[in-house]
């Protein structure tokens, strides 16, 4: 299966951390971009299964929604053949914060376009995000159990991934998936570590490769 690519265009620091922390988790590639000018950019190159957008940064009126919309509703160039994947076609999931929700969710309902309010449940979040690759085809099923938490969430299989949302977290609690600050400090850690343990391995390979 090619590699799954998923856009982010949202301007909420806060935000763009809990996405990407969760969707680097399942090893997808993760791009933020903050404007909209750069999201329909990015959009232009083809290269992304799915654009997850804060709708009070696109705008129901404006032309990143538009654009977003004639995409999902596009159906896919070529025929699916029997036996084959599904042909690739980009999906798109709006972000709508409460305070945007009696203008916004009205519209995305009657445009049949799949939305979640903020703040929302991780899992529910994920199987939403799943499922919109799938009909991508940039995914085979979709997800039904979180995984790739590393060895906080291998501990505490019923936890939360959650923090306070006056802290600016887009994740409301949930009673089965609920991390303490501290394993949230951990996990973020332990993702630290990783990178740089992958920077180094990277270096490492481009050191021996110059002296060979």
């Amino acid at each position: 299966m090619p590699e799954v690519g998923i856009l982010i265009v949202d301007d909420d620091v806060a935000s763009q951390r809990a996405l990407k922390n969760v969707l680097d988790s399942e090893g997808w590639r993760v791009r933020i971009v903050p404007e909209v000018s750069q999201a329909l950019m990015e959009l232009a190159t083809g290269t992304w299964n799915l654009t997850i957008v804060n709708i009070a940064l696109a705008d129901v009126r404006g032309p990143l929604f538009a654009i977003l919309k004639e995409l999902t509703e596009a159906e896919p160039v070529d025929p699916q053949a029997e036996g084959e994947p599904p042909p690739k076609r980009i999906r798109a999931l709006f972000l709508v914060p409460v305070a945007r929700a009696r203008e916004a969710q009205p519209i995305l309902e009657r445009e049949g376009l799949p939305y979640s309010l903020k703040p929302y449940h991780l899992h529910d979040f994920l199987e939403k995000v799943s499922e919109l690759l799938v009909e991508a085809g940039a995914i085979a099923e979709p997800i039904r159990s979180i995984g790739g938490f590393g060895a906080a969430k291998r501990r505490r299989r019923n936890t939360n991934f959650s923090r306070d949302t006056r802290r600016g977290t887009m994740f409301a609690t949930r009673e089965d998936y609920q991390m303490t600050d501290e394993e949230m400090s951990e996990y973020e850690r332990e993702e630290e570590e990783g990178r740089k343990k992958r920077e180094k391995e990277l270096h490492d390979m481009k050191d021996r490769g110059g002296h060979s």
